[in-house]
């Protein structure tokens, strides 16, 4: 910061503005003297009196180096000053306090102190660095020692518990599995455990190859959809510092596994029972009983399959997509799984009843075992679409492209933003998105909002005020604080106002320009 300032001899003061540091020196002076053409001492002497001398001062504003004793006056908290500094809240009374802009929308502003205060108050408490110390080490054994208590009762309550029966009442993940998605993934556990029982029985009965490839099915429906219920509850574990977004994604993880488990253990043991039936045929008993007991598994399935079908439109409407939409981009994958297993299942029940059919009618076994390598290859069309769609989701897929036109618009639109620049939109899964932008930001527009805020004759008659280059200092440090403090609350602003317009966006990052 720099200034010129001319001064002549006659007294007079003239400020010729700004001027580049770099084109001149700071205390650069230049002399200029008036000759005129009278040839006498005298005419010479006059004339110098009559042309002043002009001097150019350039004042230059001094450094600061901010060492460790400036940086002492930073913020500091209570919680912080009491935790880390061993004071009392009766002690913080006595200090000066500061409001703040707050970080959080629950919160208006909050109360801090000057480290430096809090730190002269911990000395005059503690007498002594040493003794603060002391007193510091003192509190964290105290600290360690209740938590090792702490860890000692919570294990003899849970023996306790385990003993004389838990009384705890149900818990909201043990809740989440009557309704919605829990509630479908439930149903098809115990439909699918009981079409397993009574497949078992009819392929030990007749030896039918396509029987023994719908009770492998059933049991991989039944083992797929047990992990299901286990992705749901551990998805609705609360964020901890390890995890900062959540568990959520643990219901595509279970997805997955459950793709991954129907090709291994449903495609793969059918296929090989039914290559097993073509090079090895055996004549199959009566197939009455197996009749039956498909027919009952085709009602079961074919119940199951209603109730994830209904449950899908319902969570589509509600999202503005149709069904096909909700199904393809795995919205919500336990519900998937289910209504795709399910289809499967119903579409295999027909396929091993032709096939067993054409069986019974020709005296054929081949027809049976090409029925387990069809209920095979359906088993295995299906996990791969289950693989695809979750490894899409895991790798954080972006939002449509009309959704994030629609969050771009919304920043656009507001006067305080100039232009946005690399805007990512990630669906985190069940609804969650993950909103990041480089928001260009009108300096103009913020400066205006914070003098909205201001009394302009008091903000004049401060500014007529300043006199020296320490005052004027003084005056910017202030004001541009508190302008930086409106150009926080403007970014809050803009994340709420996203938030609440867009309701699946949870995590906004806006990073300035």
């Amino acid at each position: 910061m720099s200034q010129v300032r001319v001064y002549t001899s006659d007294g007079q003061k003239k400020n010729l503005g700004s001027e580049d540091t770099n084109r001149s020196n700071p205390e650069e002076t230049q002399h200029k003297v008036g000759t005129g053409q009278d040839t006498s001492n005298a005419g010479q002497k006059q004339s110098f009196l009559k042309e002043p001398i002009q001097v150019k001062v350039k004042a230059v504003l001094k450094k600061r180096e901010y060492g460790p004793k400036y940086t002492q006056n930073n913020f500091i908290t209570g919680v912080r000053a009491i935790n880390e500094f061993c004071l009392k809240s009766s002690d913080l009374d006595q200090l000066r306090k500061i409001k703040r802009r707050s970080p959080h929308d629950d919160t208006e502003t909050f109360t801090v102190y000057l480290r430096a205060d809090v730190e002269a108050k911990s000395l005059e408490v503690w007498g002594s660095p040493e003794a603060l110390a002391r007193e510091r080490k003192r509190r964290k054994e105290a600290e360690i020692k209740y938590r090792e208590n702490l860890f000692r009762n919570q294990r003899l309550l849970r023996e306790y518990k385990e003993f004389f029966g838990n009384t705890k009442p149900r818990s909201s993940a043990a809740a989440m599995f009557f309704k919605g998605p829990g509630k479908v993934v439930m149903v098809a556990i115990c439909i699918n455990g009981l079409n397993f029982f009574f497949k078992l029985l009819a392929w030990v009965y007749t030896g039918s190859a396509s029987m023994f490839s719908e009770a492998i099915h059933s049991l991989a429906d039944t083992c797929n959809q047990a992990l299901l219920a286990l992705g749901i509850s551990q998805s609705a574990r609360t964020p901890d510092p390890s995890h900062p977004y959540g568990f959520t994604n643990m219901r595509y993880i279970a997805s997955l596994i459950s793709g991954v488990g129907i090709f291994m253990m449903g495609a793969g043991l059918s296929w090989y029972h039914g290559i097993m039936g073509l090079l090895h045929p055996h004549p199959i008993e009566s197939l009455l009983w197996a009749y039956c007991i498909l027919a009952g598994s085709l009602v079961s399935e074919g119940a199951t399959l209603l109730v994830a079908i209904n449950e899908i439109r319902r969570s589509a409407r509600a999202k503005g997509l149709s069904f096909y939409q909700y199904v393809v981009q795995s919205c919500d994958p336990s519900t998937n799984v289910v209504l795709l297993e399910d289809a499967a299942a119903v579409l295999s029940v027909a396929v091993a009843a032709t096939c067993m059919g054409l069986t019974s009618l020709t005296g054929n076994p081949y027809y049976d075992s090409v029925g387990s390598l069809g209920v095979g290859t359906l088993l295995g069309t299906v996990s791969a679409f289950l693989i695809y769609t979750n490894t899409e989701a895991l790798l954080g897929r972006s939002i449509q492209p009309e959704q994030l036109q629609r969050l771009t618009e919304l920043l656009e639109s507001d006067p305080v933003v100039r232009a946005i620049h690399d805007v990512k939109a990630t669906d985190m899964g069940m609804s969650k998105v993950r909103f990041k932008a480089e928001v260009d930001f009108d300096g103009r527009v913020v400066t205006r909002s914070y003098l909205e805020k201001q009394d302009i004759e008091q903000l004049l008659q401060e500014i007529q005020q300043v006199k020296t280059l320490e005052e004027l200092e003084a005056f910017m440090l202030k004001h541009g604080e508190n302008i930086i403090d409106t150009l926080g609350a403007e970014v809050d602003r803009l994340e709420k106002d996203l938030k609440q317009r867009n309701p699946d966006v949870r995590h906004v990052d806006l990073e300035i320009l």
